[in-house]
């Protein structure tokens, strides 16, 4: 059966929701602040970062060396402090900034190997390089290709949070089976038949639907919003990550 929803605030984030907050966070003065927002940062960007350098030509060793390197001096140096919300999208800034390290790196940044880094960085590496061998051949640019796995990079962080929301109020068996209705994907059967495998009825599972739909929006908006600066950016943000999907 489904579960009945009960209102509630979906338990404390690690950042305030606001305008630019993680941006904000990991360049501010609260060192435990500021580490547990570059971690957060980085876990959303090296994925793409990775795939840029790849798509650049670099080896799987050096597209490895070259991200850990560059995230770990994003940490060490604070590089990150050279963002601002008036000089556009921070996906922007740190595609920028990775590209010119990359061009510029000294010896011994590069010779930095995976495991010497920061304790922050946990970079599945492996992992990545086996889906980027799976990835069909394309001709989109290494910037196309950066804009598309970011954009996968935080649809899948806002699912799994809904998830572990759903976990937590006891619908998780219910989630997994209509997550795909968030994407704009239906069961071969219709609603009838999720009511069907779920013990329910159609018009539980509809109003299931519409309720995951709206907090995955929420959720989707707010991780848009810690990069951005203003509201409006959330909605030219959202379209284009949208965009970058379709490409």
């Amino acid at each position: 059966m489904l579960t009945p929803h009960v209102a509630s605030d979906h338990g404390p984030r690690r950042f305030e929701t606001t305008h630019w907050s993680i941006v904000q966070a990991a360049a501010g003065d609260d060192t435990t602040a500021a580490q547990s927002a570059l971690a957060a940062l980085c876990q959303t960007y090296w994925w793409p970062l990775y795939w840029f350098a790849r798509r650049r030509g670099a080896s799987v060793e050096d597209a490895q060396d070259l991200t850990q390197g560059f995230l770990t001096r994003l940490i060490d140096k604070h590089d990150v402090r050279q963002a601002r919300p008036e000089r556009g999208r921070f996906r922007t800034f740190l595609l920028a900034a990775f590209t010119h390290y990359s061009l510029n790196a000294a010896q011994h940044d590069r010779a930095q190997k995976r495991g010497g880094g920061h304790a922050l960085l946990s970079l599945e590496f492996e992992t990545a390089e086996g889906r980027y061998q799976l990835e069909p051949r394309d001709d989109r640019t290494p910037e196309a290709i950066f804009d598309r796995r970011w954009a996968i990079t935080v649809l899948d962080g806002a699912m799994q949070q809904l998830r572990r929301e759903e976990a937590d109020a006891r619908r998780g068996v219910e989630f997994d089976l209509i997550k795909s209705s968030l994407t704009g994907h239906s069961p071969p059967g219709g609603y009838e038949e999720w009511a069907r495998r779920l013990g329910s009825t159609e018009g539980a599972v509809k109003v299931a639907v519409h309720r995951l739909r709206k907090r995955f929006q929420r959720v989707l908006r707010d991780a848009i919003a810690e990069t951005v600066s203003t509201e409006a950016e959330i909605e030219d943000e959202l379209k284009y990550l949208m965009s970058a999907l379709r490409r």
